[in-house]
């Protein structure tokens, strides 16, 4: 089916959802404020601009500002266009593509001009930032509104699977231009070049800040920085990053190294466990079990190897595991690298409990049929946490000489985006790998 029919198809579901929560909320109209440019303090210089997701839904147009979507059951959508007369910049081009002939669309020049286009009476629900506001017409975000379209934006449609896809080839290739110029001994920052230049973005349109970590690097598990000069020896690469197609991210990490053999064996320990929570992306699974039979795979691989002289369980009741792999095994992926409504309990709202002594997982929701997860499991060597094990009643478990040889290399991670389905998950991250 061509990307047209899927996104008629996608605009009928929205326009379903919208008419519910509206019923819910007590509201006649919806109206979604792109949002506006924000500005340096001091300065006129503006930041990168960030589009409202809920626009973003509706509309293929991420960098599209001042821009006003109106929803009433019943009727057309209707999109406020902003195409000012500028000559500073380069103004958007006129509405075009496979979208447009779904709505009635006014184009304006001016900003305050979407006014003219807004609805003068009802009740009416505006979701939108602040500083969005417009004539009267101020973002108040209800939450029933929210809570509705927020659980249900978790289960994805043809249209949108269509995208998140196609984003995970384009980064793809990314990754694979940036394993090249790992092996050829490039710096942190030619390494994210290449990755740039091969993906056709910039680093401000990706989804999110490349993470690209050489050797104790890959220990930062955020780490921000890209060194210009190289390394005197590039022993390990962890690369962590993601592309966009029509506003949809994909959210990938690899982990390379250049030919040390317990390295290695470290990669390939965590690769298998991967694959296998992987498998376990299906209709009816708790993620928070997923996440909890991550630690138990993870410890095993560090109990393998000799790292940790004790069983998977004891690691996990004694908390070494978190040590070793201290974030959550993955979160929802959509219009947001971390995409809303992960604790969710209902379309109703209440809220889904992270399982005890594990507060960074990002998801504890049961996986049903078109969600799509990041499924990430890490093993790493942080100064930090690696102290406070030391310092601690198990420090007789690990072997230091073991751990202290491993450290030279930060650590390990590999991430693929998945689709829950009625059978087997959908792995988009392999199927581009082998697309492309």
């Amino acid at each position: 089916m061509d990307i047209g029919a899927l996104y008629a198809q996608h605009l009928s579901t929205l326009q379903q959802r919208v008419e519910t929560a509206l019923a819910r909320s007590g509201h006649d109209h919806l109206l979604i404020a792109a949002g506006v440019p924000k500005y340096h303090f001091l300065d006129d210089r503006d930041y990168p601009f960030a589009i409202n997701p809920h626009f973003l839904q509706w509309v293929p147009l991420p960098q599209h500002s001042h821009g006003w979507i109106v929803l009433t059951p019943g009727r057309r959508p209707v999109l406020v266009y902003h195409q000012p007369a500028d000559y500073w910049h380069v103004a958007p081009s006129a509405p075009d593509g496979f979208w447009v002939e779904h709505f009635d669309i006014h184009v304006i020049r001016e900003p305050k001009q979407a006014s003219a286009f807004l609805p003068k009476q009802g009740r009416i629900a505006i979701i939108g930032e602040a500083d969005a506001a417009l004539d009267g017409y101020t973002p108040d975000n209800p939450q029933k509104l929210l809570d509705y379209l927020h659980y249900h934006r978790a289960f994805k449609t043809g249209y949108e699977l269509h995208c998140l896809r196609e984003a995970s080839r384009i980064a793809a290739r990314g990754h694979l231009a940036a394993a090249a110029a790992f092996r050829e001994g490039a710096s942190e920052y030619a390494i994210n070049r290449a990755y740039l230049g091969a993906t056709g973005q910039n680093d401000v349109n990706v989804p999110y800040g490349n993470i690209v970590a050489l050797n104790e690097h890959a220990a930062v598990l955020h780490y921000q920085y890209q060194d210009i000069e190289a390394p005197a020896q590039s022993r390990s690469f962890l690369i962590d990053a993601g592309a966009r197609c029509n506003g949809y991210s994909s959210d990938i990490t690899r982990t390379w190294g250049n030919g040390d053999a317990r390295f290695q064996a470290l990669i390939d320990g965590v690769e298998a466990a991967q694959l296998a929570l992987v498998e376990q992306v299906r209709d009816g699974r708790d993620y928070r079990d997923i996440h909890v039979d991550a630690h138990l795979r993870l410890a095993d691989v560090l109990q393998q190897l000799g790292l940790v002289r004790m069983t998977p369980e004891s690691q996990l009741e004694s908390g070494i595991s978190a040590v070793f792999f201290p974030h959550g095994i993955g979160h929802l992926l959509g219009l947001q690298v971390h995409d809303v409504a992960g604790f969710a309990a209902s379309d109703e709202g209440g809220m889904i409990a992270r399982p005890d002594g594990h507060p960074f997982l990002r998801l504890t929701r049961t996986l049903a049929p078109g969600m799509v997860v990041t499924i990430e499991p890490g093993l790493y060597f942080i100064d930090l946490l690696l102290r406070e094990l030391r310092a601690g009643p198990h420090a007789g478990a690990v072997d230091w000489d073991a751990v202290e040889y491993l450290s030279q290399f930060g650590g390990v991670r590999i991430e693929d985006d998945v689709a829950c389905t009625a059978d087997a998950p959908e792995n988009l991250t392999r199927d581009a790998f082998a697309a492309v």
